[in-house]
């Protein structure tokens, strides 16, 4: 029985490990190599499309300076620049298997390193109707580190399931031998990836017991890692699709003010207009990667809310004078007087949706008002932002709150939003519990409005606070 046992867990050991190692290991190095590949041949364009060959590589130099890719750029014959932290002679260059496989081709070749102790992976592009041949590298993606500690927590938790399974079978008897089998084939149900599942053994032996905690503990962690890693490329997946279009933008606007700084005849009231439009648009990115950053904490629940009771009046009116100064620029009157209110919630995070409810409100509003006003609302307080604006058409009220949706593009841009503020809004009135809601007539203005737990009331009671998540 010990070598039956023996053989049968040992098999699901390394059949899972393979399958860990080799197939999910090697589809997440695919997609990450033909993500590199579509980078190549994108970068390849814009390399052609210089004027001369120094743009060319001033060029290549500047992308490897803002981002971790190690770029080169040759010919068939000759290497014309190299660039990043795996900067190469020309004799290494043309060594390199990617390369040689590229040109060999005609097409693409692929290769994978460690370099300085860091997996790499590389891509060459070969392109024969202008004979350039780009290189790019870029350390391995996150995934490959989750994939590595996911074939950890596997090999232990099933060498742990082999350990417990012999010494079962050395002290199983006849009466062991019905919840034996059932925790065999709970094992091998596991084995094909049915995490989804519960063990139950009726049995009064203590080591089956201990198995089957084991058995489901270890199907538990691989459901949470699981879901882990489909959910960090799906993130993966949207953070190319999206920022990549909101980046290229203001990065080219970038790069064309400072080459126009670079010359010696710009007279010296252009250089300062020029000047502040390039920091323009580095506003505009870094708010772009901070409100991403706090997408990703509000989906992974790393910075949970900290609900505490506080006058949600008072709140009202801090926002309202630091905002006022904006609306009466733009000749708006900004009302804000409510009755006092004292509510449960984080009192941060509310912060930070009225601010952007508000400014946004002032922002899109041209003549009129804006008002934020509260009440109650059964035994919850609705707050309620409305402005006087241009509105917001019927075909857009479903998707207001979708990251990088914006009503009117061109606008919202020159006025530097980033397409994530209701996106940020709606999860952290969720985190709370609640839902943002809208509704709008075109040219007559908008209305959006939330609901918070009133102190002491029962929505208030489930609201617990970040230190009692710990444990969940």
């Amino acid at each position: 029985m010990m070598l039956t046992f023996g053989l049968f867990v040992g098999a699901a050991v390394v059949g899972v490990g393979l399958y860990s190692y080799f197939v999910l290991r090697g589809q997440i190095r695919e997609a990450a190599q033909e993500t590199l590949r579509q980078q190549a041949e994108r970068f390849a364009v814009q390399f052609e499309a210089q004027p001369d060959r120094a743009s060319m590589l001033r060029l290549g130099e500047q992308i490897a300076g803002v981002t971790e890719l190690d770029i080169d750029i040759a010919t068939r014959d000759a290497l014309l620049g190299s660039f990043g932290a795996d900067a190469v002679s020309p004799e290494a260059f043309f060594e390199r298997e990617e390369v040689r496989d590229a040109l060999a081709s005609g097409e693409v070749g692929i290769g994978e390193r460690d370099v300085d102790g860091q997996e790499k992976l590389f891509v060459a592009v070969f392109r024969p109707a202008t004979g350039m041949l780009i290189r790019l590298g870029e350390p391995a993606p996150p995934l490959y580190r989750a994939v590595q500690k996911v074939q950890a927590v596997l090999a232990i938790g099933m060498a742990l399931a082999l350990l417990l399974a012999l010494i079962g079978a050395w002290i199983a008897s006849r009466q062991v031998v019905g919840p034996l089998r059932a925790i065999t084939g709970s094992a091998e149900r596991i084995a094909e990836g049915d995490l989804e599942r519960s063990i139950h053994v009726r049995t009064r032996t203590k080591e089956f017991t201990a198995l089957t905690r084991s058995l489901n503990r270890m199907a538990s962690q691989f459901r949470q890692d699981i879901g882990e890693l489909k959910q960090a490329q799906r993130v993966q997946s949207e953070f190319i699709g999206n920022v990549s279009h909101e980046v290229k933008n203001p990065i080219f606007a970038v790069f064309g003010y400072l080459e126009a700084l670079a010359s010696d005849t710009l007279p010296a009231e252009q250089r300062k207009r020029y000047a502040q439009k390039g920091l323009a648009n580095l506003h505009r990115l870094n708010n772009l990667f901070s409100d991403l950053i706090e997408i990703a904490k509000l989906e992974y629940r790393e910075d949970m809310v900290r609900p505490e009771t506080f006058d949600l009046q008072e709140l009202i009116e801090e926002i309202g004078e630091m905002l006022e100064p904006k609306a009466v620029d733009k000749g708006l009157e900004l009302s804000f007087e409510n009755p006092s209110v004292m509510v449960y919630a984080d009192r941060n995070r509310i912060r930070q949706v009225l601010t952007n409810l508000i400014d946004n409100a002032i922002s899109y509003t041209d003549e009129g008002s804006v008002r934020c006003r509260m009440r109650r609302h059964l035994n919850q307080a609705r707050v309620e932002v409305v402005d006087t604006g241009r509105g917001i058409g019927a075909e857009h009220l479903d998707r207001i709150f979708e990251r990088f949706y914006r009503v009117d593009t061109a606008r919202s841009r020159k006025m530097g939003g980033t397409g994530l503020g209701l996106a940020i809004t709606k999860q952290i009135l969720e985190a709370h519990g609640t839902t943002p809601h809208v509704e709008s007539t075109k040219g007559r203005g908008t209305r959006f409005w939330f609901e918070l737990p009133l102190e002491g009331s029962d929505e208030a009671d489930s609201l617990v606070p970040e230190a009692e998540f710990a444990g969940v």
